[in-house]
């Protein structure tokens, strides 16, 4: 496994992250029953809202090679930005907000890949959940080609609220699906608009479907494989919105 240069480890240099503000991505944290300094780290994230994950000795181990001391953090190369801030601006510019809700995609090349479509279709802000997506660390700056230097991402503990807020500030929320008969390119996607593209394997979670306003499908040949890659399929879906709003 290829080791990341934004994992840091051992006790007192996350403590040291913490204290000097970094944006901390991801935390593992070994299982069992934790005393001491650990322990009170675990209290410092809780403070700042940061969700950590409990996995096995095991999984801390292939992270990376040194004494880890129970807890291995993944530093973010963005620094996160609020969903209500996004969508304000995007308002007072005189822009109807156009944004990329992203439910379970976890691969970090899929995510840079579609970061970087983002940036260049000018998508005003990127939403990902803080459980279940793709570190945002040196392999995703790369896979982007810099691009999340120039978009915002906005992380959230619960998508559920998020896309609540969002229905709140005026925009429809479409689902991509390839259960739905709507067929994208027969669609209105004009106005304030929240586009959710869910992982490859599992689609987006229920609760998320369940806020959709509407879905919306890509068609494809029977001919060949059954499916695109998330990053693509992201493409398409973007480029018609914005096919529709530049006609």
């Amino acid at each position: 496994m290829k080791k990341q240069t934004s994992l840091l480890y051992g006790i007192h240099p996350v403590k040291e992250a913490l204290e000097s503000g970094h944006t901390i991505d991801k935390v593992w944290i070994i299982e069992g029953h934790l005393q001491g300094q650990l322990y009170e780290l675990m209290g410092m994230f809780r403070n700042r809202g940061i969700i950590w994950k409990q996995v096995p000795a095991v999984k801390l181990n292939s992270l990376v090679n040194g004494n880890h001391q129970g807890i291995v953090i993944s530093l973010s190369v963005v620094d996160f930005a609020k969903i209500e801030n996004v969508v304000d601006m995007a308002y007072e510019m005189g822009e109807d907000p156009f944004i990329l809700v992203l439910d379970g995609i976890t691969d970090v090349r899929n995510f840079g890949a579609i970061a970087r479509t983002a940036s260049c279709s000018g998508i005003h802000g990127i939403v990902v959940p803080e459980v279940g997506s793709a570190p945002i660390g040196p392999d995703a700056m790369k896979t982007s080609a810099g691009a999340l230097m120039h978009i915002p991402v906005c992380r959230t503990q619960s998508l559920h609220h998020t896309l609540k807020y969002l229905k709140n500030a005026g925009l429809r929320i479409i689902g991509t699906s390839e259960k739905t008969e709507n067929l994208l390119f027969e669609q209105d996607l004009s106005g304030p608009l929240a586009i959710v593209m869910g992982s490859e394997d599992t689609g987006m979670e229920k609760e998320t479907e369940k806020m959709c306003d509407d879905f919306v499908r890509i068609p494809i040949s029977t001919r060949g494989v059954e499916s695109l890659n998330v990053s693509v399929a992201t493409g398409v879906v973007v480029y018609e919105v914005i096919r529709q709003r530049t006609k």
